[in-house]
């Protein structure tokens, strides 16, 4: 064990953020357990904290292998690896999953292993990983915009075309954390502009063409439009149902909260364990204990700034930011669904929720960006050495 810590490197809070994260999903996801022993008839509750901790010890194995890679083979990888989302996307599509007459085309079923992994996911790190290699490469050129659309614009459009409709909040999320970041690589206001006027129209022709045809998509475009009908409706409907039944489990806890494992709205909420665990957490431990983790989160995304203002290139910064800010930014809107301030849009919270694919693709992300961090003190230190082996007289004269 003093062999693996001795090994680790990169930011040392990040490591702490992400444990401390980790450790305190244990109990929250226990306690909510009960409720996936009802809804999958299984009686053995101990078992899904076994399949979570499984979940977060292969996530940590992820990022502790990918934190030890170094950084600028990152760059190569996303362009290998586009392609590869891609068809995983289609063929995930193509399974055509449906639960209770909705297409659910999310997850993509692992022959051998018995398991499901939600494709789109593993997408978002990708694409963030090429736009950040690709708004690096043209940092410091004047580069038209007609000749961004190929390289840049078309993987991006052609990921977030195949995502949405199944999943509509990814999309969003993903069109918006690449607007961010093409912006904070420098690209111009004017060709953005142009691309948010593409976008919005491609989401209105995508919505007509499922209204025109509504057996390709059953059901999708009127769950999208329920959900924010419901949000923005004062009177309750069916629709409000896991909201009311988050909102009664915040005001629940109080400042302190029931205690651990004495939530009583976990047996109400269908998600208790993964999009609405935020109001479970709050019922059991209070605004203290949601307090705490929004600290928990404000405290990584400083500590992602921090790692990005000290990367050495241009490339890394980037890289950094584009991988980081999702994590947090995931996490602020699954706590603002949890409180009515955002509509419903099954978005878990990153290394707290149940689920093995949030869990490995946001550790795969904190990997990346420990690997920059870990570069950043391996340059540290061979300029500490060479200063050592420069000035060794001044050094000793200045220590005496």
């Amino acid at each position: 064990m003093q062999q693996v810590f001795k090994n680790i490197k990169g930011d040392r809070l990040i490591w702490a953020i992400a444990a401390l994260l980790a450790i305190f999903s244990f109990l929250p996801v226990y306690s909510a357990a009960s409720n996936l022993v009802n809804i999958g008839g299984n009686s053995n509750t101990f078992s899904y904290f076994i399949k979570h901790f499984m979940h977060l010890f292969l996530g940590f194995s992820i990022m502790y292998g990918v934190h030890k890679v170094p950084y600028r083979y990152f760059r190569g990888l996303s362009m290998v690896m586009i392609p590869i989302v891609l068809v995983l996307l289609v063929v995930t599509i193509l399974q055509g999953t449906t639960i209770e007459g909705a297409n659910a085309s999310r997850w993509i079923h692992i022959p051998f292993v018995n398991m499901s992994f939600q494709t789109s996911t593993l997408a978002s790190v990708v694409l963030m990983v090429y736009v950040a290699r690709y708004m690096s490469k043209v940092k410091d050129e004047d580069v038209p915009f007609k000749d961004s659309i190929l390289p840049l614009w078309v993987p991006v459009f052609l990921v977030l075309i195949l995502i949405l409709p199944s999943n509509f909040s990814t999309t969003a999320l993903m069109f918006l954390m690449v607007v961010v970041l093409v912006f904070l690589g420098g690209y111009p206001v004017r060709y953005l502009a142009v691309i948010l006027g593409t976008g919005l129209l491609s989401l209105v022709l995508f919505v007509l063409i499922a209204k025109a045809f509504p057996d390709a998509m059953p059901n999708r475009i009127d769950t999208w439009m329920s959900r924010i009908e419901s949000f923005s409706d004062d009177g309750d409907t069916e629709a409000d149902y896991q909201i009311e039944k988050a909102k009664i489990a915040i005001a629940s806890g109080e400042l302190t909260g029931v205690g651990p494992g004495k939530s009583t709205q976990k047996n109400f909420l269908p998600q208790s364990s993964s999009d609405f665990i935020f109001a479970i957490i709050i019922e059991e431990y209070g605004l203290i204990g949601g307090l705490f983790l929004m600290v928990l989160y404000m405290w990584l995304l400083f500590r992602i700034v921090i790692v990005a203002q000290k990367s050495d290139t241009i490339f890394g910064k980037l890289l950094v930011l584009g991988v980081g800010i999702p994590i947090v930014f995931q996490a602020m809107i699954n706590m603002a669904v949890a409180v009515e301030l955002f509509p419903v849009t099954g978005q878990t919270l990153p290394l707290i929720s149940s689920g093995g694919t949030s869990i490995w693709m946001t550790c795969l992300a904190i990997g990346i960006i420990l690997s920059v961090s870990a570069k950043r003190e391996e340059i540290k230190g061979k300029e500490s050495e060479e200063e050592v082996e420069q000035n060794p007289l001044e050094i000793l004269s200045e220590a005496i």
